[in-house]
């Protein structure tokens, strides 16, 4: 595992979490309350021995490095780093990345001058746990010149995936990105007697997805990243072109995994992990995941009523409150007789003192956090947001989209931007 390099996708602009990522790369977007997307990925290669890595970044990416530099230190004898490449203007390259396989590209130097063996290469937007020693292990042992980490699912799913075709033995032998037609899906189904046979129960799971997790041969990256025409991206052009002329094999996994790459799948996700049977715990003695080390008192909690929730450190919920279903993340502050239901609230990186709550009265403004009497149901609050008293957020029109003055609905979800302001007494 020393002989490996760990390359970690930071993304483009993240328009499809917009507006959480209005102010923020996509790994640095908060999950669970206390962590951020880029915790996953970072230590699933801790957890697996991989201590070299690179976060490979272009927007907004200010954020992320401070969290990055603040949580992930090093024994100065491990030789062991996690540091951010932002994209930048160099002698062979003024634009931005162009996609997965360009983002690589322009960030090869590092590679190169590593010496590793193999590439290890992550998305930074997904949410499960994996020891990446299984998977290295399936790429030597086959001889592997790429390995690809393999999910079985539904035909529902497949369009939404890259879809791998294999033979008896696992190879790659086809590659479709996304495909939408029944012409295209249905020569990619996998035999279930086949997946029975590697201890997988196929639960009418007949279609095999790209989770984003690779591993390259250090010298047949190179070779395919530098083949003309110079590829973009990993999944529409790099391994439909490289099954033809290299080894590309599967590796199956069974284990949780979620993309949050949507508002949806965000939400969704989140309050799954309130529910109380969690598909998936953060700290297990199966590996943690880690975050930054905050100087938080614990959460407080008078008279209200919690139901399938996660409260987080320096949380303070008030008397009369009903919460249900829900993330309330760090410093949050949640006033008297609130109903929250399927709801995260992020959070906020400061308390607010009392003059300051004070004098934010004389201007009218409310206070940090949720205002006594307020109704928030299937909602995101971002960082900061000061939601008055008796305000509802509660979608009453059933609005699948739509971008307000302080609030966008994506998929019928409510997202208040953040440091949003929602007055005293405001339907949305």
């Amino acid at each position: 595992m020393q002989r490996i390099l760990s390359l970690i996708l930071g993304g483009g602009r993240g328009s499809r979490l917009y507006p959480l990522t209005k102010l923020r790369s996509k790994p640095a977007v908060p999950v669970a309350g206390k962590y951020r997307l880029i915790d996953i990925p970072i230590s699933n290669c801790i957890n697996s021995g991989c201590n070299r890595i690179y976060v490979l970044t272009q927007f907004l990416s200010v954020s992320l490095h401070r969290h990055i530099s603040n949580t992930y230190k090093f024994d100065p004898f491990s030789q062991g780093f996690v540091e951010v490449l932002a994209a930048q203007q160099t002698n062979e390259s003024a634009d931005w990345y162009q996609g997965t396989a360009d983002a690589v590209r322009q960030q090869i130097r590092h590679v190169l001058e590593d010496g590793a063996e193999d590439i290890l290469i992550l998305s930074g937007d997904q949410l499960y746990r994996m020891d990446f020693g299984t998977l290295l292990g399936t790429h030597r042992s086959y001889h592997a010149d790429v390995t690809i980490a393999a999910l079985p699912v539904t035909a529902d799913h497949a369009p939404s995936c890259g879809i791998l075709q294999v033979d008896q033995r696992g190879r790659v032998v086809g590659f479709v990105e996304k495909p939408q037609t029944p012409a295209q899906i249905e020569p990619l189904r996998t035999d279930p007697e086949w997946l029975e046979h590697h201890g997988i129960q196929h639960r009418g799971r007949h279609f095999l997805a790209s989770m984003g997790i690779y591993v390259f041969s250090r010298k047949v990256l190179v070779e395919l990243l530098n083949a003309p025409p110079l590829a973009t991206d990993f999944g529409k052009e790099i391994f439909p072109r490289s099954i033809r002329t290299h080894r590309v094999q599967a590796h199956l996994f069974d284990g949780y995994w979620e993309d949050l790459g949507t508002i949806k799948a965000y939400h969704e996700a989140n309050i799954a992990l309130a529910g109380e049977e969690a598909p998936f715990h953060f700290y297990t003695p199966d590996g943690v995941i880690y975050t930054r080390m905050r100087n938080l008192p614990t959460a407080r909690v008078g008279g209200a009523t919690l139901r399938h929730c996660l409260i987080s450190d320096g949380a303070y919920v008030h008397s009369g409150t009903n919460i249900e279903r829900s993330v309330i993340g760090v410093r949050s502050r949640v006033g008297h007789n609130v109903t929250i239901r399927d709801t995260v609230i992020i959070g906020a990186d400061r308390f607010e003192t009392d003059a300051e709550r004070q004098a934010n009265r004389v201007r009218g403004l409310p206070d940090l956090g949720v205002g006594d009497g307020a109704m928030i149901q299937h909602a995101i609050l971002d960082k900061e947001c000061r939601v008055g008293r008796n305000v509802r957020i509660v979608n009453e029109r059933g609005v699948k989209e739509e971008e307000g003055a302080n609030y966008v609905i994506r998929e019928g979800i409510v997202v208040v931007p953040r440091g949003a302001v929602i007055p005293d007494g405001t339907v949305i």
